[in-house]
């Protein structure tokens, strides 16, 4: 109970640290767009208007969110425009761990550790086994990091030890254990827990706590591998919606974080649009995820086919089950994101495409940028 009265009592400093800045913001303001802001140590927070947003719309997206409970957060220019839920409480995010890998990767290939065609057996000697079987298929050794990035690997959906489904990058299939030897590769390049990793070089910069964010222990293989705690990308972090906002933000200003370049630029652009070398595969007759190969970046979600007519085609997101999100709109200046509830999700029609669960929550908030009254 010590802890619970601490972290809120840091929330309520964090408030009122932004509502001060959001304060000095409308003091100063000409009409112009606001240059971009950071964080220090808390959001600015300003009313919708003041950053060009149509507050009724932003609503509007905020009613969705909720109708299946968790939290979120709007950012523009750098600035909390309208949050909702408990801020401090740590969600499950699921599969938007992935983009959390992806960072990693980030650090990993500007640092010289890795490359995207390396073959990931020269980081992992033993990657994809168990099961021996997958020894017999021939395609280990032609398995590099960009197709364990960009689900194009081959392994089952299952984060353990699974079977080769298909030759790599001859398919698409979303699956958990192919980010999950991804993880092996990189603890293996550093020689270090990537927990204690993403700390260091990407959470404590970003202002990031361990009150914000925790990583599980490996769910699905042994804890340690090569006596280093063994992390998974396919799932694993749980996350307030403040560590979430800050990620975005990094994005969004290509990896950059004050004066500290996190991620390189040439980076975050492979990974937040589709991969020229995925665009148009087909995939694995099992999957449910339409058309994926045309809007998957590295291990990032994109709407760079159109999929979703009324978003800009820049947008990206991490995406997880119950519909945690970390979506960045480049053209817009915009972070949005959400918590998802555990066990709640948004209703999904059984017919429908994988991105239309999406559209009541992106098409406002997209639409009060250019309906700002």
């Amino acid at each position: 109970m010590a802890q619970v009265a601490g972290r809120s009592l840091a929330w309520t400093w964090r408030g009122l640290l932004g509502g001060v800045a959001g304060i000095a913001l409308s003091l100063t303001a000409t009409g112009q767009e606001p240059a971009a802001a950071w964080p220090s140590p808390a959001w600015p927070v300003v009313a919708p208007a003041d950053v060009g947003l149509n507050g009724g719309l932003l609503e509007q997206a905020k009613a969705y969110a909720l109708s299946a409970g968790g939290s979120g957060m709007i950012v523009r220019h750098g600035r909390a425009v309208l949050r909702w839920g408990d801020q401090a409480q740590r969600y499950d995010i699921k599969s938007a761990t992935k983009s959390f890998g992806a960072t990693m990767l980030g650090v990993a290939i500007k640092d010289g550790k890795v490359a995207l065609d390396l073959p990931a057996r020269r980081c992992h000697p033993t990657l994809g086994v168990p099961p021996a079987s997958n020894v017999n298929t021939g395609w280990l050794d032609r398995i590099t990091i960009r197709h364990l990035a960009t689900q194009t690997a081959g392994f089952e959906k299952p984060g353990g030890y699974g079977t080769l489904l298909f030759e790599p990058g001859t398919q698409w299939f979303y699956s958990d254990a192919g980010p999950n030897w991804l993880a092996e590769c990189l603890t293996l390049a550093y020689g270090r827990d990537l927990d204690t990793l993403m700390f260091e070089r990407v959470f404590t910069p970003l202002g990031i706590s361990r009150d914000d964010l925790r990583w599980r222990d490996n769910q699905y293989r042994d804890h340690q591998i090569d006596g280093i705690s063994r992390r998974e990308f396919g799932a694993g972090i749980h996350a307030n919606v403040e560590a979430l906002s800050r990620l975005g933000y990094l994005y969004l200003r290509n990896g950059r974080w004050k004066d500290q370049q996190i991620l390189s630029e040439e980076f975050v652009g492979i990974a937040s649009r589709p991969v020229k070398a995925v665009v148009g595969l087909p995939e694995w007759p099992s999957d449910t995820h339409g058309n994926a190969s045309d809007h998957y970046g590295l291990l990032w979600w994109n709407n760079g086919d159109g999929a979703l007519a009324n978003v800009p085609r820049e947008a990206y997101w991490a995406w997880g089950l119950y519909d945690s999100l970390i979506i960045v709109v480049p053209s817009l200046d915009l972070v949005v994101v959400r918590g998802g509830a555990n066990g709640r999700q948004w209703p999904r029609a059984t017919d429908a495409d994988h991105y239309t669960v999406l559209r009541p929550f992106l098409e406002p908030i997209v639409a009060a940028a250019s309906r700002a009254k």
